[in-house]
């Protein structure tokens, strides 16, 4: 490629769906576009691995985008995400900088993705589905199996009720389960939208025999089910969370996996990727995903379609779907 080609960055390509997503062909006659396929080390090897480029299309919240690393990336003049927004970018930092941002907008049905995937969730935590895939493949039958907790007729809690909390109430409701729900904010006229109860946080907490949390990561929701609520929780209660890792105590978490009080069917986690020797990764009664919530065809052929579209617009003095419109004032 030539010396003075713009160097696109194409991020967290952990599942190796970029390339087949999207057509690439119009970026890159026009630049040199690398795709990372594994997660950096840290910050350092981020700053050193793309300090060269012009553009940076990140996925999502995978690689962490604080001013510290923005700082570090000298040749950098616009940054894509995927979604409307990402917690883990820092966009005044970029707005600082001259930088322009940029997001994708999800269509069609790929917004209830996340909401399928807790359901899948529950019904194999329920059921114990991988471990009966497991024994299947093993040369096993039923031997060692845990027995299966049917679901008609029992206490679902969704804390937090927006509209992947609100699908997985519905998805519940048709299972025959009793829902009930709780968050900071949650109005009654909301659940009744829903056809769900507004419930107490303590009375979720001791009465579900499943739980799953839909509520986006902040400061107020970091932690907000702590040792005390998990203490609350009945014997064998299913815990889902598909959210952000941060929002459960860990530590509270793994002490009741351990103790065998309730069985845990997660999609998120504290550090992405988890680490191979995380205590996670061989704690019992788990069922885990690694954060494929959203993940779905329709979604990728949603957003990197739309993150070539932003590319190129801003390579032509266009840029499209700007999330700091101000960058482009000055």
């Amino acid at each position: 490629m030539s010396g003075n080609m713009t160097k696109v960055a194409v991020l967290d390509d952990w599942q190796g769906v970029a390339q087949g997503s999207a057509d690439w062909s119009r970026l890159q006659a026009r630049a040199d576009v690398t795709f990372f396929a594994e997660a950096f080390a840290d910050e350092n090897d981020a700053a050193a691995k793309l300090a060269d480029f012009d553009i940076v299309l990140s996925m999502r919240e995978r690689t962490p985008l604080p001013a510290s690393l923005i700082n570090r990336l000298p040749k950098l003049r616009m940054m894509g995400m995927t979604g409307a927004r990402n917690a883990s970018l820092d966009t005044p930092a970029c707005t600082a900088r001259g930088v322009v941002v940029c997001n994708t907008q999800g269509g069609g049905y790929s917004d209830s993705a996340t909401a399928e995937l807790s359901l899948g969730l529950l019904i194999a935590a329920a059921r114990g589905i991988p471990r009966g895939d497991s024994n299947m493949k093993s040369g096993t039958f039923q031997m060692g199996l845990p027995i299966g907790m049917g679901l008609a007729g029992k206490t679902m809690g969704v804390v937090g009720l927006g509209r992947l909390g609100g699908y997985m109430a519905t998805y519940c409701k048709a299972l025959r389960m009793n829902v009930i729900a709780w968050s900071q904010n949650l109005t009654a006229e909301r659940c009744a939208e829903v056809g769900v109860k507004l419930v107490s946080k303590e009375e979720l907490m001791a009465t579900s025999d499943a739980i799953s949390i839909h509520l986006v990561l902040s400061d107020r929701s970091r932690g907000m089910i702590g040792a005390a609520d998990i203490a609350r929780m009945k014997q064998g209660a299913i815990l889902i969370n598909t959210s952000r890792g941060p929002i459960v105590n860990e530590a509270a978490m793994l002490a009741a996996l351990h103790a065998g009080k309730i069985t845990a069917a997660l999609d998120v986690y504290d550090k992405e990727p988890l680490p191979a020797g995380h205590p996670l990764r061989n704690a019992p009664n788990t069922v885990l995903m690694p954060h494929m919530g959203y993940g779905t065809r329709e979604t990728w052929e949603t957003f990197y379609p739309q993150m070539i579209e932003n590319a190129l617009g801003f390579m032509d003095g266009k840029p499209v779907r700007v999330t700091n419109p101000e960058v482009l004032k000055a």
